[in-house]
């Protein structure tokens, strides 16, 4: 289906019917430009129809405790894969990816216990020495008085080699990690696809990839990486391939997406709100407090989806059993009402950790401690080493509406 308008960007979100605001749009988050449509919607319609769109007709919930109301009820609202999945476009009908975050209870809990071992408190102990020891390493090898893009140097390679550590995969192809999740959130147009058809088969390519490591691990004693988990537990061990490829591509994106465009983002954010930086640079202790601050601010997933499995009302607003339901997080991280001046990054902001980035209930990310221990770390590392790493330019974002992230971030280091 042909989008609502040809240009989204000659908009205007204030003067738009309200029955015509289309959010999901890839190219207003690649602009950074979504942002009066959410507040509109939060202030007029915070359960609003989009009545066409390039996805189909979706409900939007735009505000914190609406989406805590939908993410609650997760026999009204389904994430399962077959109904639809958790992402406002749906799964293509002959390349479905069952994976745990697109199931529901009992699968959903059984197979997401197999890989929760991984951040036991022994493994983020020990992940907590790997972790300084790399970020160390990565910001001493950085140039200082030039430009350089932080994406691909910081971001990029810390949170790879903490995925390669994770799958115990081979370190010589980590770069493969980076790939895969980049296929595997992109939409054609985009600039890496321009058919489907490429998304999927690099994506089989992964797949092929991890079935000799899965080959490897299956008839050996467990250990402690994911792929062994799974193909050990009694949850996973009997999975189809594609539900294989489903929860690689999973843990991968869930593992890669998030905590780098954190770290890209509290760069970016430190530098639009320089008085937060000042403020770091006197009390470097603050750094626990601003960790999730910045992952409020950041949103590195933009949405998640449901849809109804039978009619319902949220907010006064009649949902048709079948009708798709997009949770947008971005919107509701910045909702006045619950978050005081929700559009400012501030580092000592008090209840920091309320906000919704991670999901909230029993989707809520596995992954959680990890992510904040990488940010964490990182930012203790630089403190030791850096004072104020400039921003040199606007970043290029991410074309999608699910992965609110950069792909580029020129910065210096001053000298």
């Amino acid at each position: 289906m042909d989008q609502l308008v040809a240009d989204p960007l000659a908009e205007d979100a204030s003067t738009l019917p309200l029955e015509d605001l289309n959010p999901a749009q890839p190219i207003l988050f690649q602009r950074d430009a979504m942002w009066p449509y959410f507040a509109r919607l939060r202030r007029e319609a915070p359960v609003h129809y989009c009545r066409e769109s390039e996805f189909g007709p979706y409900w939007s919930v735009s505000t914190f405790r609406l989406i805590q109301q939908v993410e609650a009820d997760h026999e009204t609202f389904s994430s399962d894969v077959h109904r639809g999945g958790i992402i406002v476009r749906d799964p293509e009908p002959g390349f479905i990816m069952p994976m745990f975050i697109a199931m529901d209870p009992p699968k959903h809990d059984e197979q997401r216990a197999a890989v929760n071992p991984i951040v036991s408190p022994s493994n983020l102990a020990r992940f907590e020495t790997l972790i300084r020891e790399r970020a160390a390493s990565i910001l001493d090898a950085l140039p200082r008085g030039e430009v350089f893009d932080w994406v691909p140097a910081v971001s990029i390679e810390l949170t790879t080699q903490m995925l390669a550590t994770l799958f115990d995969f081979p370190w010589n192809d980590r770069h493969l990690l980076r790939k895969w999740s980049d296929y595997a959130t992109t939409v054609p147009g985009g600039g890496l696809i321009e058919t489907e058809e490429e998304r999927q088969a690099v994506l089989l390519e992964c797949l092929q990839y991890f079935t000799q490591l899965w080959n490897e691990r299956v008839n050996a004693a467990p250990r402690g990486d994911l792929v062994s988990l799974m193909a050990h537990a009694e949850a996973t061990r009997h999975q189809s391939p594609m539900e294989y490829l489903g929860n690689l591509i999973l843990l991968i994106v869930g593992g890669n997406d998030t905590t780098r465009n954190s770290i890209s983002g509290g760069i970016y954010g430190l530098n639009k709100f320089p008085a937060e930086y000042d403020k770091l640079l006197a009390n470097p202790g603050l750094v626990p407090n601003m960790v999730p601050e910045i992952i409020r601010w950041q949103t590195p997933l933009a949405h998640m989806r449901r849809t109804a499995t039978r009619n319902a009302e949220l907010n006064g607003q009649r949902i048709r059993e079948g009708d798709r339901v997009v949770m947008w997080y971005v919107s509701g991280n910045r909702d006045e009402t619950v978050i005081p001046e929700g559009d400012r990054l501030i580092i000592d902001r008090e209840r920091p950790k309320r906000h919704l980035s991670f999901g909230f209930g029993l989707h809520r990310c596995l992954g959680e401690r990890l992510a904040e221990m990488q940010l964490r770390i990182v930012w203790e590392e630089i403190l030791r080493r850096f004072g104020r790493i400039e921003v040199m330019a606007e970043p290029r974002r991410v074309f999608s509406s699910f992965v609110k992230g950069y792909e580029s971030l020129m910065v210096r280091i001053p000298t």
